[in-house]
């Protein structure tokens, strides 16, 4: 955003201009959210405090009762400008806050050091209160870059941005802290962050233009052929989720292969979905020559069987889903799998199961944006990292967090489904990273869609009302 600012500038537009714009965008929010009352502006000396003075001086226009609480002389020039229009009251920040609606103006994204003094006993207030708090830009106490607080730090109803979300917004702790988040446009035009691979913010936007939605000629085997490798017969469950889950979402023919003494207990559940046995991990290669993606992970076992069965499936062809067992199974030696895998297969781990495979990348990076790209370069495939927060990154630095996870996921089985949704949407063609994220997204949609009450075996069902809304909109 410092780049983004400095463009804007030296393309005419001064800085003074993009502050009174960031300030109207505010008072705006304000007004369109609040009604009117006793209004204090905590404004910071840099910019940030500067907006707040805009915002300030435009809800004062319109008839609210507005004062200011500073930390300190504005120490920009740009800040300096915008207190200098404000003429209404203002008071140390060290003065308790009355009743009444808070604007955090105090610090932004940019913050790089702990709150001390007033300002950390003014954030403190405001985290006990967060209902009547606006933030400008991000609550004060949080790292943009992170979303975590480098100290004391403050939660807001409403965060009002400019321009674009900023990592802090996406990842948690910082989203949750934000509370609503409203994203402004002042004028600094498309691109003007600068060069690089984007960070999306995981929507159908971002992958609806490629959903492989059948034609009227599309027929089963044009719709993707894929299968899931069960586990042992008191381990069968978590195959049959993401078989569902696959079929459920379009794939044309899906199949569970299976250890033969699991055979009866998978084939008195399944119906639509097929069911074939295999015994060694040759079998299983042959078995799955000529389909398009395999699923493995879910419920397969820790075992030598289950490393084989990845390696058997690895010299098919076929696109790779690995979760659970399969990614802990190569916790000794995750170079042997890394060997074999393709741009186009996908590892969904939860975070113990990343530390399993990509040991201290987690907790040497400074959020999980980083962590998951680092994973995706080394593995040289797409990389779902689980979370409220889950992150997808591609071997090629593309990369989209997921902000709307649903609570309502956080039971058994529900991993199962999400690799079978990202399964099923391979095996119809569509690209590994966009598949992820499509499923990452349904699937937490599902998960919203039923609500308190959801079990695993719910997922698959509800996939289709998700569908149908995104085929309207498509």
């Amino acid at each position: 955003m410092g780049r983004a600012d400095a463009a804007a500038i030296a393309a005419g537009t001064p800085g003074v201009v993009l502050m009174e714009r960031a300030g109207a965008a505010v008072a705006e929010a304000v007004c369109a959210r609040f009604p009117r009352q006793q209004t204090l502006v905590l404004c910071g000396p840099g910019n940030n405090g500067g907006d707040g003075y805009v915002a300030a001086r435009l809800l004062a226009e319109r008839g609210w009762p507005v004062e200011v609480r500073k930390l300190g002389e504005p120490a920009t020039q740009d800040a300096q400008a915008a207190s200098a229009r404000w003429t209404g009251i203002v008071r140390p920040l060290s003065e308790a806050p009355e009743p009444g609606l808070l604007i955090d103006a105090l610090f932004g994204a940019g913050l790089t050091r702990p709150l001390t003094g007033p300002a950390a006993a003014a954030v403190l207030r405001m985290a006990e209160d967060p209902g009547r708090v606006v933030a400008v830009d991000l609550p004060s106490g949080l790292s943009g870059d992170t979303g975590k607080p480098l100290g004391p730090a403050g939660c807001a109803a409403l965060t009002v941005t400019f321009h674009a979300k900023k990592p802090a917004h996406v990842l948690e702790p910082g989203r949750d802290r934000c509370g609503e988040i409203v994203v402004a446009d002042i004028g600094l035009g498309e691109g003007a962050a600068g060069a690089g691979v984007p960070t999306h913010e995981n929507g159908p936007e971002l992958w609806l233009a490629r959903f492989p939605w059948p034609t009227a000629a599309s027929h089963k085997h044009a719709r993707g052929r894929l299968i899931v490798v069960s586990g042992e017969a008191w381990s069968t469950g978590a195959a049959r989720l993401a078989a569902r889950g696959a079929l459920r979402i379009g794939a044309g023919l899906v199949t569970v292969l299976s250890p033969p003494e699991a055979l009866p207990v998978n084939a008195a559940h399944l119906e639509a979905v097929m069911l074939r046995p295999f015994e060694t991990d040759l079998e299983l290669e042959q078995a799955a020559a000529d389909v398009d993606a395999a699923v493995i992970g879910p419920a397969a076992g820790v075992t030598d069987s289950t490393l084989l069965n990845v390696l058997a499936l690895a010299r098919t062809g076929a696109a790779l889903i690995l979760d659970a067992d399969a990614i802990t199974i190569f916790r000794d030696d995750p170079e042997e799998l890394f060997s074999v895998l393709d741009r186009d297969d996908v590892l969904t781990p939860h975070p113990g199961e990343f530390e399993r495979l990509f040991p201290g990348v987690l907790a040497g990076s400074p959020e999980r944006i980083t962590a998951a790209r680092r994973a995706a370069e080394r593995a040289g495939a797409v990389v779902l990292l689980k979370g409220s927060d889950t992150v997808i990154a591609a071997p090629d630095g593309r990369c989209a967090v997921n902000t709307h996870g649903s609570a309502w996921l956080a039971t058994a089985g529900s991993g199962d489904v999400l690799a079978g949704f990202i399964g099923g949407l391979v095996a119809q063609g569509m690209e590994s990273f966009e598949a992820a994220c499509a499923g990452a997204w349904i699937h937490a949609e599902a998960g919203d869609l039923h609500g308190p009450g959801l079990i695993s075996e719910d997922l698959p069902g509800l996939a289709p009302s998700v569908l149908r809304r995104l085929y309207d909109e498509r």
